[in-house]
């Protein structure tokens, strides 16, 4: 776990680190501005009288209320109506697998360097490369690329276009299986900016038509008002969820061509041992066999 939170924190830190600025402008808005005012104007004020050197010092203006006009962040979401739902569950989602895929993308799982040792050493070893040793050692590192491998040691023996359709295959499978989560993170980007556009079209519809059935003697741009800035906090949350979801789809599939590339890199490098096996002897049945007796519960003995 430690291993995890080192090679993987900075992103989630980043992550993290936007989020928290996002929210802080939201809701601080007033607060900073009022801030940056106070400072522009300084501390005197027009109320300040001028006076002699032995005249009695004026009695200060006595302070405005000061009410707090900053936005509540919960307050709006619960007002931004029945859309926000849906963008809530979209951003679990993108939560979820964007925490899973860190996991699962993890070079232990795909692509382990004990694994790649350890074939390395085999292919320099005196006697050759021994496919039994290879598909052992495949075993004991499961992994994306074991199983890659495993597939190519199988079909030890046959023609190399077959073996090459083997590892192609082989490859795509595993491929697909990593791209599976990706595909959803995706999905939750698409999905969180048309919900999000969706539910603004809906509050201003809402909006305008306050406006029709108001008082003729009510204040109509205050209402108007009121109604858009509503209206706008589902396209809010909707890019809040579908940038930081796009990006982090971009990084993975990123991070799984790079891991595929070092895989197809192994594979080419066995591909010439594998080779020297062609139409002489075939380890397949035999491997399949040895693994099948492997995963097979050992049989109870009964004393006799």
């Amino acid at each position: 776990m430690l291993s995890i939170l080192r090679t993987q924190s900075r992103p989630l830190f980043c992550a993290v680190m936007v989020l928290g600025m996002l929210w802080w402008v939201t809701e601080h808005p007033y607060s900073a501005r009022q801030a940056s005012a106070q400072t522009e104007a300084g501390p005197s004020s027009g109320n300040e009288v001028p006076t002699g050197g032995n005249e009695a010092a004026p009695t200060p203006a006595p302070a405005l209320p000061n009410p707090d006009k900053s936005l509540n962040v919960l307050k709006l979401a619960i007002d931004g109506g029945i859309f926000m739902i849906p963008l809530f569950g979209l951003s679990i989602l993108a939560a979820t697998v964007v925490v899973e895929r860190f996991i699962g993308l993890r070079q232990l799982k795909v692509l382990p360097d004990a694994l790649v040792t350890e074939l390395g050493q085999l292919g320099g070893a005196k006697g050759g490369f021994d496919p039994r040793a290879a598909y052992r050692t495949c075993q004991q590192y499961p992994s994306a690329a074991a199983r890659v491998i495993r597939a190519m040691l199988l079909k030890v023996g046959r023609p190399l276009s077959e073996v090459e359709h083997t590892v192609k295959e082989a490859s795509e499978r595993e491929a697909t299986k990593l791209y599976t989560n990706v595909r959803w993170l995706s999905l939750a980007a698409n999905m969180s900016t048309l919900i999000g556009l969706l539910g603004t079209v809906q509050g201003m519809i809402l909006a305008f038509h306050q406006l029709t059935m108001a008082d003729p003697k009510a204040n109509k741009a205050q209402i108007l008002a009121a109604g858009i800035y509503v209206a706008l906090v589902t396209t809010f949350a909707g890019l809040c969820i579908a940038i930081p979801a796009g990006a982090f789809a971009h990084y993975f599939e990123g991070r799984i061509q790079a891991l595929f590339h070092d895989i197809d890199e192994l594979v080419f490098n066995l591909l010439p041992q594998v080779e020297r096996y062609e139409g002489r002897v075939r380890f397949g049945r035999q491997m399949e066999e040895s693994e099948a007796a492997v995963a097979a519960p050992p049989a109870a003995t009964v004393n006799s």
